[in-house]
């Protein structure tokens, strides 16, 4: 069992940049595709990037490029989730997680989630 933990949520300011930060309890580098989703109040998990088991692949769901970043630390035991420019609508739950298929897998074939990370935007 893979175990994914998110950190760096919180309250933040309209405006500012955010970096979350997705570790496991063994290495993922070479094995998993990490993916980076959200669940806003009310509405359905969605897809927000993913990255390559031994990177720099990249997909990004539909019109998130740009706004959202998806990178590995230097050493390759963290992906991160960069949310550039942060706006009242980034308010959501956060959450990592991953597969043993391809880049493009959709939700329903991740196979391990992590629990999320309450990130709450503020004007």
């Amino acid at each position: 069992q893979l175990q994914l933990i998110e950190s760096g949520g919180g309250l933040v300011q309209a405006g500012d940049s955010l970096r979350l930060s997705c570790t496991a309890s063994r290495p993922i580098m070479n094995h998993y595709v990490i993916g980076w989703f959200r669940q806003r109040s009310g509405r359905e998990r969605q897809f927000l990037a993913s990255i390559d088991r031994s990177g720099p692949s990249t997909f990004y769901g539909a019109s998130m490029e740009g706004h959202f970043t998806i990178l590995r630390d230097n050493a390759g035991n963290a992906v991160i989730l960069q949310i550039n420019t942060l706006e009242i609508e980034d308010t959501a739950v956060y959450y990592c997680a991953a597969t043993s298929l391809f880049l493009r897998a959709g939700r329903d074939e991740y196979e391990f989630w992590g629990q999320g990370t309450q990130v709450t935007v503020s004007s």
